[in-house]
């Protein structure tokens, strides 16, 4: 099963610059999508012609803000939008493939000052009870997306200078460990890759992607189970849709029907 993931700053941006021609070329099972910034109506008409995939869509309240997606090209047993609840910021949307349950997800920033930081931390915080529910099944998650945390010195070039900045804050970066250990997650592309330097999204300012200053914030988190099956994981920097670069993941898997 190839699983890809991307924070693709606005669907109707990447789909103009050609995500639709790559994903057909990807081919992949399951896309995972956040910050789609628009709402149903508004998916691009070659988004909507990969007639090959079941596509959800769970977009944010606020027109042309935040938003996830799904495209499956097995039908899912079931649809989870939102966590257990109204999410208006469009930040969680789970497919259950019945051997696995994919979902994808997108953490608040809170670079721009200190009440966006306090909804990120609020939504960690409701984040937990999730958690809490998939320790307690027996199918395994696979959680695609936009983390907005870089965890470690090596999912960051310039981490000395980010150590009071949202995405590098100690108690984020110890949020994410505590849970990793807490509900025996694993981070795929570092399990494959534990001395590996790669990075997933560049700011746009200072000519980051050009110098490749980066972080590593975009995660597939996957439940211990599945670490026999993971394949094979990369971050293709190029083409380029975003600010983001996707996440590519190949799994031993065939889901239960």
């Amino acid at each position: 099963m190839k699983i890809i993931s991307l924070n693709v700053n606005g669907l109707r941006s990447a789909a103009n610059k050609g995500l639709a021609s790559w994903l057909i070329e990807q081919d992949a099972d399951v896309i995972c999508l956040q910050e789609i910034r628009i709402q149903d109506h508004q998916v691009p008409a070659d988004i909507q012609a990969l007639s090959q995939y079941y596509q959800y869509y769970q977009p944010a309240q606020k027109k042309g803000y935040s938003g996830v997606g799904i495209l499956t090209k097995i039908k899912p047993l079931n649809i989870q939008y939102g966590l257990n609840g109204p999410d208006p910021e469009g930040r969680y949307l789970a497919i259950d493939l019945g051997s696995v349950v994919i979902a994808s997800l997108y953490l608040p920033s809170g670079s721009s000052g200190p009440e966006r930081q306090a909804q990120k931390f609020s939504f960690m915080k409701a984040l937990m009870p999730v958690f809490d529910h998939m320790a307690q099944t027996d199918k395994p998650y696979i959680l695609c997306g936009d983390w907005n945390i870089a965890h470690t010195k090596m999912d960051i070039k310039n981490w000395q200078s980010n150590q009071k900045n949202s995405g590098f804050l100690p108690e984020e970066r110890q949020w994410l460990s505590d849970i990793l250990e807490k509900y025996a997650f694993i981070d795929a592309f570092r399990h494959l890759y534990p001395d590996k330097i790669d990075y997933s999204w560049w700011s746009n300012r200072a000519n980051a992607y050009a110098n490749n200053v980066g972080w590593r914030i975009d995660y597939q988190i996957i439940s211990k189970a599945l670490s026999r099956h993971l394949v094979s994981f990369e971050i293709p920097r190029t083409p380029k849709f975003s600010d983001h670069a996707p996440l590519i993941a190949v799994y031993k898997l065939t889901p239960n029907r």
